[in-house]
């Protein structure tokens, strides 16, 4: 039994370290510019303590025309004064007032939706308030879609993790989107399923987002980040996933309770799902977690072969989440407590699928989401 859990440890072991490799040799960071002007779009809730810094970044692009439109959405702490205030000042920013939320919508979703409805210029960039824009960022991303002939651009930003929480879950994100999604075949296939993105940085011709029907289209979906590149796909247009470390930066969560429950919103729109999660457990405890269990296992019962091959896959494993390392700028921590932060990201996921089935809502930014 432990030879073939060992065996099994290491085919998927080798299954991650080689789409990880090949990945990571594809994913490229966007050239200079030299694409069309750019309306950077920024739905802010309660985001006083991070709208400021948000609109520094915005404002102080270069190399590329851009306006800057905020959209208040029922803040409670002063979001809207500050922006207010901003947009006296420089005239390349707006801040809009929310609508009422309307019923079968995301807060987020709609906030977006009529952000589009602002804009101006022909590439729209929706931004998270807690994103910091590179000087360049805006420049690059519209000149990569130009230069690729692609109506939708996204990436993660640098993920800022300074806690020993972050650091070791919230790297995880690119240990299933690199270590699964296979860049090569999503760039040469129009296949919807291979579209992919983040919400945080998300760039989308205006032609495009207006010939896909926008935000409207996935009204109650939280994963924009997902919906909006397979959507834009499924209409005829091309998506790609590019490297955007260098283009943002942001912070997600900044404490263990905002990891969980950030991480479960919108779990069951992707992982957390009767059909997907149970493959997705093959391969993320069989692949990252199952080899360190067997090497210990077989070294306590004296099995050198079972040994072998378990310390191989922990090997591949770890090796892929150094390169992952060191090409992202992930944190040591990130590395050394890897299969931890597998098992976590696992435990939110079932957690978020199970709390579906017994009927849980999400709740987020105050307001109450029934769950899939």
């Amino acid at each position: 039994m432990i030879l073939a859990l060992s065996i099994l440890g290491l085919a998927l072991a080798v299954l991650f370290a080689v789409m990880c490799l090949v990945n990571l040799s594809v994913l490229r960071a966007p050239e200079a510019g030299g694409g069309a002007a750019v309306s950077i779009l920024i739905p802010a809730r309660d985001e006083a303590g991070n709208i400021g810094a948000a609109l520094d970044a915005a404002l102080g692009q270069a190399g590329v025309t851009v306006e800057v439109v905020v959209l208040d959405d029922g803040s409670t702490d002063g979001t809207d004064r500050i922006v207010a205030a901003r947009a006296e000042a420089d005239p390349r920013l707006r801040l809009m007032r929310g609508a009422v939320l309307p019923k079968g919508w995301i807060g987020k979703t709609h906030a977006c939706w009529q952000l589009s409805k602002a804009a101006r210029h022909p590439v729209l960039l929706f931004v998270d308030a807690d994103v910091r824009l590179a000087p360049d960022a805006a420049a690059r991303l519209s000149g990569e879609m130009t230069r690729l002939d692609l109506d939708v651009l996204s990436g993660f930003p640098g993920q800022v993790t300074p806690t020993w929480a972050e650091a070791i879950v919230i790297p995880q994100i690119f240990t299933t989107l690199l270590g699964y999604l296979p860049l090569p075949m999503a760039r040469a296939r129009p296949d919807p399923a291979f579209g992919a993105g983040c919400g945080q940085l998300m760039a989308v011709r205006r032609a495009a987002y207006d010939a896909m029907g926008g935000h409207a289209t996935f009204a109650d979906r939280m994963h924009d980040g997902l919906e909006l590149p397979r959507r834009v796909r499924a209409a005829g247009g091309r998506s790609d996933l590019c490297d955007a470390t260098d283009l943002a930066a942001c912070r997600m969560y900044d404490t263990p309770a905002g990891i969980w429950h950030g991480f479960s919103k919108n779990a069951t729109e992707g992982m957390a799902t009767p059909r997907a999660l149970p493959v997705w457990t093959l391969l993320l405890f069989g692949g990252h977690v199952l080899p360190f269990l067997t090497l210990i296992a077989a070294l306590a019962l004296h099995a050198p072969v079972s040994a072998a091959l378990s310390a191989l896959a922990c090997a591949l494993v770890l090796g892929a989440r150094v390169v992952m390392a060191r090409r992202l700028r992930h944190p040591w921590l990130s590395v050394v407590a890897h299969p931890l932060g597998v098992m976590v990201v696992l435990a939110i996921q079932w957690s978020a699928l199970i709390g579906a089935r017994r009927g849980r809502r999400a709740v987020w930014r105050g307001r109450d989401y029934g769950m899939n």
